[in-house]
Protein backbone atom coordinates (compact mmCIF):
# COMPACT_ATOMS: atom_id res chain seq x y z
CA UNK A 1 0.00 0.00 0.00
CA UNK A 2 1.44 3.40 -0.98
CA UNK A 3 2.45 5.76 1.83
CA UNK A 4 -0.08 8.46 0.92
CA UNK A 5 -2.90 5.93 0.97
CA UNK A 6 -1.67 4.53 4.26
CA UNK A 7 -1.63 7.97 5.87
CA UNK A 8 -5.26 8.66 4.94
CA UNK A 9 -6.48 5.23 6.03
CA UNK A 10 -4.65 5.40 9.34
CA UNK A 11 -6.19 8.80 10.04
CA UNK A 12 -9.66 7.40 9.33
CA UNK A 13 -9.03 4.40 11.59
CA UNK A 14 -7.78 6.53 14.47
CA UNK A 15 -10.18 9.48 14.10
CA UNK A 16 -12.16 10.37 17.19
CA UNK A 17 -15.94 10.06 17.01
CA UNK A 18 -17.31 13.33 15.67
CA UNK A 19 -20.45 15.01 14.39
CA UNK A 20 -20.14 13.67 10.84
CA UNK A 21 -20.20 10.08 12.07
CA UNK A 22 -23.54 10.74 13.76
CA UNK A 23 -24.83 12.62 10.72
CA UNK A 24 -23.89 9.69 8.47
CA UNK A 25 -25.72 7.29 10.81
CA UNK A 26 -28.89 9.39 10.54
CA UNK A 27 -28.68 9.85 6.75
CA UNK A 28 -27.98 6.18 6.07
CA UNK A 29 -30.24 5.01 8.88
CA UNK A 30 -33.29 6.84 7.58
CA UNK A 31 -32.94 4.76 4.43
CA UNK A 32 -33.19 1.64 6.57
CA UNK A 33 -36.08 3.12 8.51
CA UNK A 34 -37.87 3.44 5.16
CA UNK A 35 -36.76 -0.03 4.05
CA UNK A 36 -38.24 -1.74 7.10
CA UNK A 37 -41.44 0.31 7.00
CA UNK A 38 -42.00 -0.49 3.33
CA UNK A 39 -41.11 -4.19 3.53
CA UNK A 40 -43.14 -5.04 6.63
CA UNK A 41 -46.15 -2.70 6.43
CA UNK A 42 -47.58 -4.96 3.71
CA UNK A 43 -48.08 -7.71 6.31
CA UNK A 44 -50.37 -5.38 8.23
CA UNK A 45 -52.77 -4.75 5.35
CA UNK A 46 -53.02 -8.14 3.61
CA UNK A 47 -56.04 -9.17 5.70
CA UNK A 48 -57.69 -5.84 4.83
CA UNK A 49 -56.94 -6.35 1.13
CA UNK A 50 -58.59 -9.76 1.30
CA UNK A 51 -61.74 -8.33 2.85
CA UNK A 52 -61.98 -5.45 0.38
CA UNK A 53 -61.23 -7.25 -2.88
CA UNK A 54 -62.01 -10.94 -2.31
CA UNK A 55 -65.24 -11.03 -0.32
CA UNK A 56 -67.36 -14.08 -1.12
CA UNK A 57 -71.11 -13.64 -0.80
CA UNK A 58 -72.58 -16.01 1.76
CA UNK A 59 -69.22 -17.14 3.17
CA UNK A 60 -68.97 -17.66 6.94
CA UNK A 61 -65.43 -16.20 6.88
CA UNK A 62 -64.22 -12.76 5.76
CA UNK A 63 -62.59 -12.56 2.34
CA UNK A 64 -58.89 -13.42 2.13
CA UNK A 65 -56.23 -13.16 -0.55
CA UNK A 66 -56.04 -16.31 -2.73
CA UNK A 67 -52.80 -18.26 -2.18
CA UNK A 68 -51.07 -17.12 -5.39
CA UNK A 69 -51.94 -13.46 -4.79
CA UNK A 70 -50.98 -13.64 -1.09
CA UNK A 71 -47.58 -15.07 -2.07
CA UNK A 72 -47.07 -12.39 -4.72
CA UNK A 73 -48.08 -9.48 -2.48
CA UNK A 74 -45.91 -10.68 0.40
CA UNK A 75 -42.95 -11.81 -1.67
CA UNK A 76 -42.61 -9.61 -4.75
CA UNK A 77 -40.84 -6.78 -2.90
CA UNK A 78 -38.34 -9.34 -1.60
CA UNK A 79 -37.66 -10.50 -5.16
CA UNK A 80 -37.03 -6.89 -6.17
CA UNK A 81 -34.79 -6.41 -3.13
CA UNK A 82 -32.67 -9.42 -4.09
CA UNK A 83 -32.18 -8.07 -7.62
CA UNK A 84 -31.41 -4.57 -6.31
CA UNK A 85 -28.80 -5.86 -3.87
CA UNK A 86 -26.88 -7.62 -6.62
CA UNK A 87 -27.18 -4.79 -9.15
CA UNK A 88 -26.48 -1.80 -6.90
CA UNK A 89 -23.83 -3.72 -4.97
CA UNK A 90 -21.92 -4.25 -8.20
CA UNK A 91 -22.60 -0.68 -9.38
CA UNK A 92 -21.37 0.75 -6.07
CA UNK A 93 -17.94 -0.76 -6.69
CA UNK A 94 -17.85 0.26 -10.36
CA UNK A 95 -19.08 3.86 -10.13
CA UNK A 96 -18.57 4.71 -6.48
CA UNK A 97 -20.86 4.64 -3.47
CA UNK A 98 -22.07 8.23 -3.69
CA UNK A 99 -22.94 8.28 -7.40
CA UNK A 100 -25.63 5.62 -7.07
CA UNK A 101 -26.75 6.37 -3.49
CA UNK A 102 -29.40 8.91 -4.51
CA UNK A 103 -30.88 6.66 -7.22
CA UNK A 104 -32.02 4.08 -4.66
CA UNK A 105 -33.81 6.73 -2.63
CA UNK A 106 -35.65 8.12 -5.68
CA UNK A 107 -36.89 4.62 -6.53
CA UNK A 108 -38.12 4.11 -2.97
CA UNK A 109 -40.00 7.44 -2.89
CA UNK A 110 -41.66 7.06 -6.29
CA UNK A 111 -42.64 3.41 -5.83
CA UNK A 112 -43.96 3.91 -2.28
CA UNK A 113 -46.35 6.55 -3.62
CA UNK A 114 -47.28 4.49 -6.68
CA UNK A 115 -47.96 1.40 -4.52
CA UNK A 116 -50.65 3.36 -2.72
CA UNK A 117 -52.08 4.58 -6.01
CA UNK A 118 -52.43 1.05 -7.43
CA UNK A 119 -55.27 1.13 -9.91
CA UNK A 120 -57.46 -1.21 -11.94
CA UNK A 121 -61.02 -2.12 -12.72
CA UNK A 122 -60.83 -5.55 -11.06
CA UNK A 123 -59.26 -7.00 -7.90
CA UNK A 124 -56.66 -8.82 -10.02
CA UNK A 125 -55.70 -5.57 -11.76
CA UNK A 126 -55.29 -3.72 -8.46
CA UNK A 127 -53.16 -6.54 -7.05
CA UNK A 128 -51.17 -6.68 -10.30
CA UNK A 129 -50.26 -2.98 -10.25
CA UNK A 130 -49.53 -3.19 -6.52
CA UNK A 131 -47.10 -6.06 -7.13
CA UNK A 132 -45.47 -4.23 -10.06
CA UNK A 133 -44.70 -1.14 -8.01
CA UNK A 134 -43.65 -3.15 -4.96
CA UNK A 135 -41.12 -5.05 -7.07
CA UNK A 136 -39.43 -1.80 -8.06
CA UNK A 137 -39.78 -0.49 -4.51
CA UNK A 138 -37.87 -3.58 -3.42
CA UNK A 139 -35.28 -2.96 -6.14
CA UNK A 140 -34.53 0.45 -4.62
CA UNK A 141 -34.53 -0.95 -1.10
CA UNK A 142 -32.05 -3.62 -2.20
CA UNK A 143 -29.53 -0.99 -3.26
CA UNK A 144 -29.65 0.61 0.17
CA UNK A 145 -28.21 -2.49 1.86
CA UNK A 146 -24.70 -2.68 0.34
CA UNK A 147 -24.34 1.08 -0.14
CA UNK A 148 -25.34 2.17 3.37
CA UNK A 149 -23.29 -0.54 5.06
CA UNK A 150 -20.22 0.16 2.92
CA UNK A 151 -20.40 3.94 3.31
CA UNK A 152 -20.71 3.70 7.08
CA UNK A 153 -17.90 1.14 7.34
CA UNK A 154 -15.54 3.20 5.20
CA UNK A 155 -16.06 6.40 7.17
CA UNK A 156 -15.88 4.83 10.64
CA UNK A 157 -12.87 4.44 12.88
CA UNK A 158 -11.85 0.93 13.83
CA UNK A 159 -12.74 1.36 17.51
CA UNK A 160 -16.46 2.12 17.06
CA UNK A 161 -17.07 0.91 13.49
CA UNK A 162 -19.33 -1.96 14.54
CA UNK A 163 -21.56 0.31 16.65
CA UNK A 164 -21.98 2.82 13.81
CA UNK A 165 -22.93 0.19 11.22
CA UNK A 166 -25.22 -1.48 13.76
CA UNK A 167 -26.88 1.88 14.50
CA UNK A 168 -27.67 2.31 10.79
CA UNK A 169 -29.26 -1.13 10.70
CA UNK A 170 -31.04 -0.56 14.02
CA UNK A 171 -33.19 2.09 12.36
CA UNK A 172 -35.05 -0.87 10.87
CA UNK A 173 -36.56 -1.43 14.30
CA UNK A 174 -38.02 2.06 14.36
CA UNK A 175 -39.32 1.51 10.82
CA UNK A 176 -41.21 -1.62 11.92
CA UNK A 177 -42.43 0.18 15.04
CA UNK A 178 -43.62 3.13 12.97
CA UNK A 179 -45.44 0.85 10.55
CA UNK A 180 -47.52 -0.52 13.41
CA UNK A 181 -48.10 2.96 14.83
CA UNK A 182 -49.19 4.46 11.49
CA UNK A 183 -51.56 1.55 10.87
CA UNK A 184 -53.06 1.89 14.35
CA UNK A 185 -53.58 5.64 14.04
CA UNK A 186 -54.98 5.48 10.51
CA UNK A 187 -57.37 2.61 11.25
CA UNK A 188 -58.46 4.23 14.55
CA UNK A 189 -59.34 7.49 12.79
CA UNK A 190 -61.29 5.80 10.02
CA UNK A 191 -63.18 3.40 12.29
CA UNK A 192 -64.11 6.29 14.60
CA UNK A 193 -65.56 8.24 11.65
CA UNK A 194 -67.02 5.27 9.77
CA UNK A 195 -68.62 2.88 12.25
CA UNK A 196 -68.94 -0.72 11.10
CA UNK A 197 -70.39 -3.90 12.67
CA UNK A 198 -68.55 -7.21 12.99
CA UNK A 199 -68.47 -9.55 10.00
CA UNK A 200 -70.76 -12.03 11.75
CA UNK A 201 -73.40 -9.31 12.12
CA UNK A 202 -73.17 -7.75 8.64
CA UNK A 203 -70.65 -9.36 6.24
CA UNK A 204 -70.90 -6.56 3.65
CA UNK A 205 -71.22 -3.63 6.06
CA UNK A 206 -68.23 -4.78 8.15
CA UNK A 207 -65.91 -3.47 5.42
CA UNK A 208 -66.76 0.18 4.80
CA UNK A 209 -65.91 1.59 1.33
CA UNK A 210 -63.52 4.09 2.94
CA UNK A 211 -61.32 1.18 4.11
CA UNK A 212 -59.83 1.23 0.60
CA UNK A 213 -58.15 4.52 1.48
CA UNK A 214 -56.58 3.12 4.64
CA UNK A 215 -54.14 0.64 3.12
CA UNK A 216 -53.18 3.16 0.43
CA UNK A 217 -52.35 5.84 3.01
CA UNK A 218 -50.26 3.39 5.04
CA UNK A 219 -48.19 2.37 1.99
CA UNK A 220 -47.72 5.91 0.67
CA UNK A 221 -46.48 7.31 3.98
CA UNK A 222 -43.38 5.14 3.51
CA UNK A 223 -42.10 7.80 1.09
CA UNK A 224 -41.96 10.53 3.73
CA UNK A 225 -38.72 9.66 5.62
CA UNK A 226 -36.90 9.03 2.32
CA UNK A 227 -37.93 12.44 0.99
CA UNK A 228 -36.66 14.15 4.16
CA UNK A 229 -33.12 12.78 3.76
CA UNK A 230 -32.73 12.97 -0.03
CA UNK A 231 -30.92 16.35 -0.04
CA UNK A 232 -28.42 15.29 2.61
CA UNK A 233 -27.70 12.03 0.84
CA UNK A 234 -26.76 13.94 -2.32
CA UNK A 235 -24.47 16.22 -0.30
CA UNK A 236 -22.39 13.34 1.08
CA UNK A 237 -18.94 13.14 -0.57
CA UNK A 238 -17.47 9.89 -1.84
CA UNK A 239 -15.86 7.80 0.89
CA UNK A 240 -12.10 8.49 1.18
CA UNK A 241 -11.38 4.76 1.24
CA UNK A 242 -13.06 4.22 -2.13
CA UNK A 243 -11.30 7.22 -3.66
CA UNK A 244 -7.89 6.19 -2.30
CA UNK A 245 -8.03 2.42 -2.82
CA UNK A 246 -10.33 1.97 -5.84
CA UNK A 247 -10.13 5.27 -7.74
CA UNK A 248 -6.43 5.55 -6.75
CA UNK A 249 -6.68 9.30 -6.14
CA UNK A 250 -5.13 10.01 -2.76
CA UNK A 251 -5.35 13.81 -3.13
CA UNK A 252 -9.09 13.70 -3.80
CA UNK A 253 -9.56 11.28 -0.91
CA UNK A 254 -7.72 13.71 1.35
CA UNK A 255 -9.88 16.63 0.21
CA UNK A 256 -13.11 14.68 0.68
CA UNK A 257 -12.05 13.58 4.15
CA UNK A 258 -11.30 17.13 5.27
CA UNK A 259 -14.65 18.40 3.93
CA UNK A 260 -16.61 16.50 6.51
CA UNK A 261 -14.21 15.43 9.27
CA UNK A 262 -11.94 17.29 11.65
CA UNK A 263 -8.67 15.43 11.11
CA UNK A 264 -5.22 16.93 11.49
CA UNK A 265 -2.42 16.01 9.09
CA UNK A 266 1.19 17.09 9.14
CA UNK A 267 1.99 19.91 6.64
CA UNK A 268 4.56 17.83 4.80
CA UNK A 269 2.03 15.04 4.40
CA UNK A 270 -0.58 17.46 3.04
CA UNK A 271 1.98 18.69 0.49
CA UNK A 272 2.79 15.14 -0.55
CA UNK A 273 -0.87 14.33 -1.00
CA UNK A 274 -1.59 17.41 -3.10
CA UNK A 275 1.39 16.79 -5.34
CA UNK A 276 0.74 13.09 -5.88
CA UNK A 277 -2.76 13.10 -7.30
CA UNK A 278 -2.71 9.47 -8.42
CA UNK A 279 -1.38 6.51 -6.54
CA UNK A 280 0.00 3.39 -8.21
CA UNK A 281 -2.19 0.42 -7.29
CA UNK A 282 -0.68 -2.36 -5.20
CA UNK A 283 -0.20 -5.29 -7.60
CA UNK A 284 -0.37 -7.82 -4.80
CA UNK A 285 -4.03 -6.96 -4.46
CA UNK A 286 -4.92 -6.80 -8.17
CA UNK A 287 -6.78 -10.14 -8.35
CA UNK A 288 -10.33 -10.22 -9.71
CA UNK A 289 -13.63 -11.19 -8.13
CA UNK A 290 -14.03 -14.99 -7.97
CA UNK A 291 -10.44 -15.50 -9.16
CA UNK A 292 -8.44 -18.31 -7.56
CA UNK A 293 -6.71 -15.78 -5.32
CA UNK A 294 -10.01 -14.25 -4.21
CA UNK A 295 -11.48 -17.67 -3.48
CA UNK A 296 -8.39 -18.75 -1.53
CA UNK A 297 -8.46 -15.55 0.57
CA UNK A 298 -12.16 -14.83 0.86
CA UNK A 299 -14.12 -17.76 -0.57
CA UNK A 300 -14.99 -19.30 2.80
CA UNK A 301 -15.73 -15.84 4.20
CA UNK A 302 -18.25 -15.18 1.42
CA UNK A 303 -19.78 -18.62 1.93
CA UNK A 304 -20.07 -17.86 5.65
CA UNK A 305 -21.66 -14.42 5.27
CA UNK A 306 -24.06 -15.58 2.55
CA UNK A 307 -25.13 -18.82 4.26
CA UNK A 308 -25.73 -17.29 7.69
CA UNK A 309 -27.71 -14.41 6.17
CA UNK A 310 -29.75 -16.91 4.13
CA UNK A 311 -30.59 -18.94 7.22
CA UNK A 312 -31.46 -16.07 9.55
CA UNK A 313 -33.75 -14.49 6.97
CA UNK A 314 -35.72 -17.71 6.46
CA UNK A 315 -36.54 -17.63 10.17
CA UNK A 316 -36.82 -13.86 10.61
CA UNK A 317 -39.08 -13.09 7.67
CA UNK A 318 -41.27 -16.12 8.36
CA UNK A 319 -41.88 -14.71 11.83
CA UNK A 320 -42.26 -11.08 10.79
CA UNK A 321 -44.42 -11.35 7.69
CA UNK A 322 -46.81 -13.85 9.25
CA UNK A 323 -47.10 -12.55 12.82
CA UNK A 324 -50.83 -12.03 12.27
CA UNK A 325 -51.30 -15.70 11.32
CA UNK A 326 -49.28 -16.92 14.31
CA UNK A 327 -51.20 -14.67 16.71
CA UNK A 328 -54.51 -15.84 15.25
CA UNK A 329 -53.45 -19.49 15.52
CA UNK A 330 -52.72 -19.23 19.27
CA UNK A 331 -55.82 -17.12 19.92
CA UNK A 332 -54.15 -13.81 20.80
CA UNK A 333 -56.24 -12.14 18.10
CA UNK A 334 -60.03 -12.65 18.20
CA UNK A 335 -61.66 -14.65 15.37
CA UNK A 336 -61.79 -12.57 12.19
CA UNK A 337 -65.57 -12.87 11.88
CA UNK A 338 -66.01 -11.20 15.30
CA UNK A 339 -64.40 -7.98 14.03
CA UNK A 340 -64.95 -5.39 11.34
CA UNK A 341 -62.22 -4.93 8.73
CA UNK A 342 -60.76 -1.85 10.45
CA UNK A 343 -61.01 -3.46 13.90
CA UNK A 344 -58.94 -6.37 12.60
CA UNK A 345 -56.31 -4.06 11.09
CA UNK A 346 -56.06 -2.12 14.36
CA UNK A 347 -55.55 -5.27 16.44
CA UNK A 348 -52.96 -6.74 14.01
CA UNK A 349 -51.05 -3.43 14.02
CA UNK A 350 -51.21 -3.26 17.82
CA UNK A 351 -49.77 -6.78 18.11
CA UNK A 352 -46.89 -5.96 15.74
CA UNK A 353 -46.23 -2.69 17.54
CA UNK A 354 -45.97 -4.42 20.92
CA UNK A 355 -43.65 -7.13 19.61
CA UNK A 356 -41.42 -4.50 17.97
CA UNK A 357 -41.41 -2.33 21.09
CA UNK A 358 -40.63 -5.15 23.52
CA UNK A 359 -38.40 -7.41 21.43
CA UNK A 360 -37.26 -6.05 18.08
CA UNK A 361 -36.09 -2.52 18.94
CA UNK A 362 -34.28 -3.41 22.21
CA UNK A 363 -32.43 -6.23 20.44
CA UNK A 364 -31.04 -3.86 17.81
CA UNK A 365 -29.77 -1.32 20.34
CA UNK A 366 -28.24 -3.88 22.69
CA UNK A 367 -26.20 -4.92 19.66
CA UNK A 368 -25.14 -1.29 19.11
CA UNK A 369 -24.00 -1.07 22.74
CA UNK A 370 -22.08 -4.37 22.88
CA UNK A 371 -20.81 -5.17 19.40
CA UNK A 372 -17.45 -3.45 19.82
CA UNK A 373 -17.12 -4.93 23.31
CA UNK A 374 -17.83 -8.64 22.84
CA UNK A 375 -17.54 -8.81 19.04
CA UNK A 376 -19.64 -9.84 16.06
CA UNK A 377 -18.81 -13.54 16.23
CA UNK A 378 -19.95 -13.96 19.83
CA UNK A 379 -23.16 -11.97 19.34
CA UNK A 380 -24.07 -14.04 16.29
CA UNK A 381 -23.55 -17.31 18.15
CA UNK A 382 -25.57 -16.05 21.13
CA UNK A 383 -28.40 -14.97 18.82
CA UNK A 384 -28.65 -18.22 16.88
CA UNK A 385 -28.42 -20.27 20.10
CA UNK A 386 -31.24 -18.48 21.93
CA UNK A 387 -33.41 -18.24 18.82
CA UNK A 388 -33.18 -22.03 18.66
CA UNK A 389 -34.01 -22.40 22.35
CA UNK A 390 -37.06 -20.14 22.24
CA UNK A 391 -38.31 -21.50 18.93
CA UNK A 392 -38.33 -25.05 20.33
CA UNK A 393 -39.86 -23.76 23.58
CA UNK A 394 -42.73 -22.40 21.49
CA UNK A 395 -43.03 -25.39 19.18
CA UNK A 396 -42.69 -28.51 21.34
CA UNK A 397 -45.45 -27.60 23.86
CA UNK A 398 -47.43 -25.79 21.14
CA UNK A 399 -50.82 -27.11 22.26
CA UNK A 400 -50.19 -25.65 25.73
CA UNK A 401 -49.76 -22.16 24.26
CA UNK A 402 -53.06 -22.36 22.37
CA UNK A 403 -55.05 -22.90 25.58
CA UNK A 404 -56.90 -19.99 27.16
CA UNK A 405 -54.75 -18.07 29.67
CA UNK A 406 -51.42 -19.07 28.13
CA UNK A 407 -51.33 -16.51 25.33
CA UNK A 408 -49.29 -13.95 27.27
CA UNK A 409 -46.53 -16.50 27.87
CA UNK A 410 -46.47 -17.33 24.17
CA UNK A 411 -46.20 -13.66 23.19
CA UNK A 412 -43.38 -13.04 25.71
CA UNK A 413 -41.35 -15.96 24.36
CA UNK A 414 -42.16 -14.99 20.79
CA UNK A 415 -40.87 -11.48 21.53
CA UNK A 416 -37.66 -13.00 22.91
CA UNK A 417 -37.01 -14.76 19.60
CA UNK A 418 -37.13 -11.32 17.97
CA UNK A 419 -34.85 -9.88 20.64
CA UNK A 420 -32.19 -12.51 20.02
CA UNK A 421 -32.61 -12.28 16.25
CA UNK A 422 -31.69 -8.60 16.46
CA UNK A 423 -29.22 -8.97 19.31
CA UNK A 424 -27.71 -11.60 17.09
CA UNK A 425 -27.53 -12.66 13.45
CA UNK A 426 -30.08 -10.27 11.95
CA UNK A 427 -27.69 -7.42 12.86
CA UNK A 428 -24.30 -9.10 12.53
CA UNK A 429 -24.97 -10.59 9.10
CA UNK A 430 -25.49 -7.01 7.87
CA UNK A 431 -22.36 -5.65 9.56
CA UNK A 432 -19.64 -8.22 8.87
CA UNK A 433 -19.79 -8.28 5.01
CA UNK A 434 -19.07 -4.53 5.02
CA UNK A 435 -15.84 -5.14 6.96
CA UNK A 436 -14.05 -8.26 5.73
CA UNK A 437 -13.76 -7.86 1.94
CA UNK A 438 -11.39 -5.64 -0.12
CA UNK A 439 -12.60 -2.12 -0.95
CA UNK A 440 -13.00 -2.79 -4.68
CA UNK A 441 -15.28 -5.81 -3.94
CA UNK A 442 -16.81 -4.62 -0.67
CA UNK A 443 -20.14 -3.39 -2.02
CA UNK A 444 -20.45 -6.33 -4.44
CA UNK A 445 -19.75 -8.96 -1.77
CA UNK A 446 -22.11 -7.28 0.65
CA UNK A 447 -24.74 -7.30 -2.10
CA UNK A 448 -24.16 -11.01 -2.76
CA UNK A 449 -24.45 -11.82 0.95
CA UNK A 450 -27.57 -9.67 1.29
CA UNK A 451 -29.11 -11.26 -1.82
CA UNK A 452 -28.57 -14.69 -0.27
CA UNK A 453 -30.43 -13.34 2.74
CA UNK A 454 -33.32 -12.17 0.59
CA UNK A 455 -33.40 -15.59 -1.07
CA UNK A 456 -33.94 -16.88 2.47
CA UNK A 457 -36.63 -14.28 3.04
CA UNK A 458 -38.40 -15.42 -0.14
CA UNK A 459 -38.23 -19.03 1.05
CA UNK A 460 -39.68 -17.87 4.37
CA UNK A 461 -42.38 -15.74 2.78
CA UNK A 462 -43.57 -18.39 0.31
CA UNK A 463 -42.73 -21.55 2.22
CA UNK A 464 -44.10 -20.58 5.64
CA UNK A 465 -47.40 -19.45 4.10
CA UNK A 466 -48.05 -22.99 2.85
CA UNK A 467 -46.16 -25.01 5.46
CA UNK A 468 -48.00 -23.45 8.41
CA UNK A 469 -51.43 -24.47 7.10
CA UNK A 470 -53.33 -26.88 9.33
CA UNK A 471 -52.94 -30.62 8.72
CA UNK A 472 -56.72 -30.91 8.92
CA UNK A 473 -58.18 -30.01 5.47
CA UNK A 474 -61.28 -28.47 7.10
CA UNK A 475 -59.15 -25.97 9.04
CA UNK A 476 -56.90 -24.60 6.27
CA UNK A 477 -57.34 -21.08 4.92
CA UNK A 478 -59.52 -20.79 1.81
CA UNK A 479 -57.74 -22.05 -1.30
CA UNK A 480 -54.74 -23.56 0.49
CA UNK A 481 -53.67 -27.21 0.57
CA UNK A 482 -52.90 -28.82 3.91
CA UNK A 483 -49.50 -28.06 5.40
CA UNK A 484 -47.36 -29.42 8.19
CA UNK A 485 -49.05 -27.16 10.77
CA UNK A 486 -47.82 -24.27 12.88
CA UNK A 487 -46.08 -26.49 15.43
CA UNK A 488 -43.99 -28.37 12.87
CA UNK A 489 -43.25 -25.13 10.99
CA UNK A 490 -41.78 -23.62 14.17
CA UNK A 491 -39.69 -26.79 14.69
CA UNK A 492 -38.29 -26.44 11.15
CA UNK A 493 -37.39 -22.81 11.88
CA UNK A 494 -35.60 -23.95 15.05
CA UNK A 495 -33.53 -26.45 13.02
CA UNK A 496 -32.64 -23.68 10.56
CA UNK A 497 -31.27 -21.64 13.46
CA UNK A 498 -29.07 -24.58 14.48
CA UNK A 499 -27.55 -24.61 10.98
CA UNK A 500 -26.92 -20.87 11.24
CA UNK A 501 -25.05 -21.41 14.51
CA UNK A 502 -22.57 -23.79 12.87
CA UNK A 503 -22.09 -21.79 9.65
CA UNK A 504 -21.08 -18.81 11.82
CA UNK A 505 -17.69 -20.51 12.34
CA UNK A 506 -16.80 -19.66 8.71
CA UNK A 507 -16.92 -15.92 9.46
CA UNK A 508 -13.87 -14.08 10.93
CA UNK A 509 -14.04 -11.59 13.80
CA UNK A 510 -13.33 -8.01 12.57
CA UNK A 511 -13.56 -6.28 15.99
CA UNK A 512 -10.86 -3.68 16.61
CA UNK A 513 -9.04 -4.22 13.31
CA UNK A 514 -8.72 -1.88 10.33
CA UNK A 515 -10.64 -2.74 7.17
CA UNK A 516 -7.38 -3.10 5.25
CA UNK A 517 -5.91 -5.49 7.82
CA UNK A 518 -9.04 -7.67 7.77
CA UNK A 519 -9.21 -7.81 3.96
CA UNK A 520 -5.45 -8.19 3.44
CA UNK A 521 -5.14 -4.88 1.56
CA UNK A 522 -2.38 -3.73 3.89
CA UNK A 523 -0.03 -6.35 2.41
CA UNK A 524 2.76 -4.56 0.57
CA UNK A 525 5.07 -5.96 -2.04
CA UNK A 526 8.79 -5.48 -1.58
CA UNK A 527 8.85 -3.04 -4.51
CA UNK A 528 6.37 -0.65 -2.86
Amino acid sequence: MAASQSEILNKLDDAKTQLYHLKAVIISGMGFFTDAYDLFCISLVTKLLGRIYFHEEGSSKPGSLPPNIACAVNGVALCGTLAGQLFFGWLGDKLGRKRVYGITLILMVVCSICSGLSFGSSPQAVMGTLCFFRFWLGFGIGGDYPLSATIMAEYSNKKTRGAFIAAVFAMQGFGILSGGMVAMITSAIFRAVHKAPAYSVDPVGSTVPQADYVWRIILMLGALPAILTYYWRLKMPETPRYTALVANNAAKAHQDMLKVMDIEMQPDKETTLSENTNTVPDRSNSFGLFSKKFLSRHGLHLLGTASTWLLIDIAYYSQNLFQKDIFSAVGWLPPAKSMSALDELFKIAKAQFLIALCGTVPGYWVTVALIDVIGRFTIQLIGFFFMTVFMFALALPYHHWTLSGNHIGFVVMYALTFFFANFGPNSTTFIVPAEIFPARFRSTCHGISAAAGKAGAIIGAFGFLYASQNQDPSKTDAGYPTGIGMKNSLIVLGCINILGFFFTFLVPEPKGRSLEEISGEDQVEATC
